[in-house]
């Protein structure tokens, strides 16, 4: 019997199985349930379920069947095989979710512990976007934050210090959209540039802080916010210096929750 992994988000549905020795995945949107369970009979109506996420025992409920597993166990258990199939694994690390919000926890060969979270998340971006731009299309969002300019927004360090020798870098953000004037006369594109910042700045800090009192360096990130938005990884990385962490995005780490909820029972069988 195939078991199909369901990681049932805020905004979008994830799949993961294994069909010929071959991981594949799929996602659809919320709001395709109709699509989503022709596209499951299709696979086969013999399938085991085994949703996770937010909204899992809703769409347990519409599908008919299923089991509902815990989500951070899921995530970690997926973010664990994604890492060893493409890079050396790190012993422990801070593993950071960024969905609708920001789940972070800690993972080690021993143990895996939500930590913290925060509201600010792609559904952060989407919904400051859209009062700012007039555009709830995230593709649109991201397109706009990279041809952005934060600085027009944000206030930096060396905005407030006249002279070039600043105490720290001037380049960093004193004040998320504290220029003054805000929004008037600033493009849609640097609006949301202004954004994404802010949300990449918020998430580094929580994260840095969790690593630091774990004695930990390695951050990796995972979750659907980050398809295709080089904008908010370069953010996310770009303090790697200054805060001594290292970064890693890995190949299909929005399906972490829904392949570790298919391992998870594989691994019970």
């Amino acid at each position: 019997m195939n078991t199909i992994g369901i990681d049932a988000g805020g905004s979008l549905i994830k799949i993961a199985y294994i069909e010929n020795a071959h991981l594949h995945t799929k996602m659809f949107a919320n709001d395709e349930l109709g699509s989503l369970q022709s596209w499951l009979a299709i696979l086969g109506g013999s399938s085991r379920f085994i949703l996770t996420g937010g909204k899992a025992q809703k769409l347990k409920s519409v599908l008919g069947k299923g089991e509902v597993i815990q989500e951070f166990e899921a995530t970690a258990l997926g973010t664990d095989h994604l890492l060893m199939k493409t890079q050396k694994k790190p012993a422990g690390y801070i593993l950071v979710m960024i969905g609708t919000g920001t789940s972070i926890q800690l993972v080690t060969e021993h143990k895996q512990l939500r930590l913290l979270g925060s509201g600010i998340g792609g559904g952060t971006i989407v919904g400051l976007g859209n009062l700012l731009t007039g555009s709830s299309d995230y593709h649109q969002l991201i397109q706009m934050a990279d041809d952005g300019d934060r600085s027009r927004l944000d206030l930096l360090v060396k905005d407030i210090f006249e002279s070039e020798d600043t105490p720290i870098p001037g380049e960093l953000t004193a004040s998320n959209f504290g220029k003054p004037g805000g929004i008037f006369g600033v493009r849609k594109e640097d609006q949301i540039a202004a954004v994404m910042n802010m949300v990449a700045e918020t998430i580094v800090l929580l994260a840095t802080q969790a690593a630091q009192t774990h004695q930990l360096k390695d951050i990796v990130f995972v979750g659907s916010t980050l398809n295709g938005n080089n904008f908010l990884k370069e953010r996310l990385t770009m303090f790697q210096d200054m805060l001594d962490y290292k970064a890693h995005f890995i190949d299909r780490g929005s399906f972490a929750g829904a392949i570790g909820a298919m391992l998870w029972k594989r691994r019970q069988d």
